[in-house]
């Protein structure tokens, strides 16, 4: 019975992942006509601060297909990931108490927003304003041509760190709820949590300190997002008179 049970989750999981997967696949088959402008679209802020008659180059003999298609991929997940995030949140709400399914969407629908309005944040703001310091002060002797490949390296590196970064708000909310942290503790840890966030922005950032500064700072003032978020919202879960999580109606945690 356990076993039977077993093989139909990973069945249905199979599915949905393969479901994920087509989602994708049809959105990129629709934007891989239009690859190379969507890469024009992403290098826009690099060559909008470049001297006029500036071009990009292509070291690799295939790169100059295959860094567009890298794009046309990327826009692509990100345009299915509402109906990726609902085939994910399909699979697991069978196992979740009532109290949980009510938090996970809210969770599932904020994480999502913040993660875009940080890559928003870095394409409108943040590439214009390190781009345009860092070729000011580029000696006039030099001719710059960024290669392709690596401004798609470092466009999706400050894509994902500024993404993640802007999940902070979620992820302090989340170890309030579940009991992980109080709120004390996260005021408490503040000093150490301003010099972690310099830290990981020294890491994962261009070694200059602008853009370092840019992404250090709104972590540390979404980390205080966070905290009046947990203020707001952080109330722990229903619990029994035991101290464990009362499921819903019904039936009991994790049957499918």
């Amino acid at each position: 019975m356990m076993e039977d049970s077993f093989i139909s989750h990973l069945v249905e999981l199979r599915d949905r992942l393969l479901r994920m997967l087509i989602a994708v696949g049809v959105v990129f088959v629709v934007l891989f006509p239009f690859a190379s402008d969507l890469y024009d679209l992403l290098a826009y802020p690099m060559m909008s601060t470049l001297p006029e008659g500036s071009m990009m180059i292509a070291t690799g003999v295939v790169a100059p297909f295959l860094i567009p298609v890298k794009v046309a991929a990327m826009v692509a997940f990100a345009i299915a990931l509402p109906y990726v995030l609902y085939q994910a949140w399909a699979f697991v709400t069978p196992g979740l108490y009532a109290h949980e399914r009510r938090l996970v969407v809210p969770l599932v629908v904020a994480s999502t927003v913040l993660f875009f309005v940080g890559v928003a944040f870095c394409y409108f703001f943040v590439f214009g304003v390190v781009f345009d310091f860092v070729y000011k002060i580029a000696p006039k002797s030099i001719s710059v041509a960024p290669d392709i490949e690596n401004y798609f390296s470092f466009v999706i590196t400050l894509f994902l760190a500024f993404g993640v970064t802007f999940e902070v708000p979620v992820a302090v909310l989340i170890l309030v709820r579940m009991g992980v942290v109080t709120i004390e503790q996260l005021t408490g840890i503040r000093p150490y949590f301003i010099v972690g966030s310099f830290v990981v922005a020294a890491i994962v950032t261009p070694p200059d300190v602008l853009s370092q500064l840019l992404l250090a700072i709104p972590m540390c003032l979404l980390y205080e997002v966070g905290i009046i978020a947990a203020r707001m919202f952080g109330r722990p879960g229903q619990r029994g008179d035991g101290g464990e999580d009362v499921p819903e109606a019904g039936g009991e945690r994790g049957a499918r």
